[in-house]
């Protein structure tokens, strides 16, 4: 990983150092099903006064305190976005880090797009889809959520990872080029959506959400050229893996880098490929699905965690504010 720059090394140690650190409690959401899209179903991590303790969710272990109640106000939100196949727990390590440093973190499973419901997988319309789960989530927590009055409206940030980095990308004002990763859809595919591509039949340009005032992109899977991109206007902190993987590659990522306006804060995890950044594996898990999680060799998920863990939360103080003292 590079070295990070001096006035992001400040803001880690305060987040390492700081007197704010607490637990994070864990509690799950569903968001009604609505004109502008189906019920939602998801997670909450929050500030909690009472230790952390492993909690078991098979077959997930994770850390935190169930139904804690929340602590502080003028809470900064950070809303997740996961990568395709996967679920509103696959950051849980990266979620309780932040709840951990004072915010409110909240992600959903996207329909048609999660491990139990793959029906829109191969089609554009969950691109299109993405966007709108995610400001449908942010209007749930500043609204309906039972805790909504601790938090700032003002200071919300977005993580995404891999289709969640497209995600998070398009919530802050980049525009995708179907036509542009002919790697994915070379000519003749039958995948479902290279077939839609072609034929024009292409999802309406994505709506930016200007509540969002930051964006931690993880190895998106991008179809953003320079053009696309020129909009985007909030800070960013851009994470590539070494090897790629999943229809991303570093040279993809490396375009995003290139085509932002503004230079973000670029990362590159040495030895990883992309799974790397979920979360690490309970031995369940890692009996399950090795194919997310085992790591090259030399590489460990758990300690590499711990340094990208830690940067997020830097990141995400320094860009809106480090939450109020206790």
């Amino acid at each position: 990983m590079k070295p990070l720059h001096a006035a992001v090394l400040l803001a880690l140690l305060a987040a390492l150092l700081g007197p704010g650190a607490h637990a994070a409690g864990l509690a799950f959401i569903a968001i009604p099903a609505a004109a502008d899209g189906p019920a939602l179903q998801g997670a909450v991590w929050s500030p909690c006064a009472t230790p952390a303790a492993d909690i078991v969710l098979e077959p997930l272990v994770v850390k935190g305190v169930r139904d804690c109640p929340v602590v502080g106000s003028g809470l900064p939100l950070v809303v997740m976005s996961h990568g395709t196949g996967g679920s509103a727990m696959g950051h849980h390590d990266t979620a309780a880090a932040l709840a951990d440093a004072g915010f409110v973190v909240a992600a959903i499973a996207h329909p048609g797009d999660n491990f139990r419901d793959l029906s829109r997988q191969a089609r554009l319309s969950a691109f299109a889809t993405r966007p709108v789960d995610m400001r449908r989530l942010i209007d749930h927590m500043l609204g309906r959520w039972p805790g909504h009055v601790a938090l700032d409206p003002q200071r919300i940030g977005v993580f995404g990872f891999s289709r969640g980095g497209y995600t998070a990308l398009a919530l802050i004002g980049a525009q995708p080029d179907w036509t542009l990763r002919r790697d994915l859809c070379p000519a003749g595919s039958t995948v479902p959506l290279c077939q839609e591509a072609a034929r024009g039949e292409v999802p309406p340009p994505p709506v930016p959400d200007a509540r969002i005032r930051a964006a931690v992109v993880v190895d998106p899977l991008s179809v953003f050229a320079a053009p696309g991109l020129k909009n985007v206007r909030v800070p960013v902190q851009l994470w590539a893996s070494q090897f790629g993987g999943d229809g991303v590659t570093p040279e993809s990522v490396a375009a995003v880098r290139d085509g932002l306006p503004t230079p973000p804060q670029w990362q590159v995890a040495e030895g990883a490929a992309h799974f790397a950044f979920l979360a690490p594996c309970s031995a369940a898990f890692m009996r399950m699905a090795p194919e997310i999680c085992k790591d090259g060799p030399g590489f460990d998920r758990t300690a590499f965690h711990q340094r990208f863990n830690a940067a997020v939360v830097a990141f995400f103080r320094q860009q809106l504010g480090a939450p109020a003292p206790r």
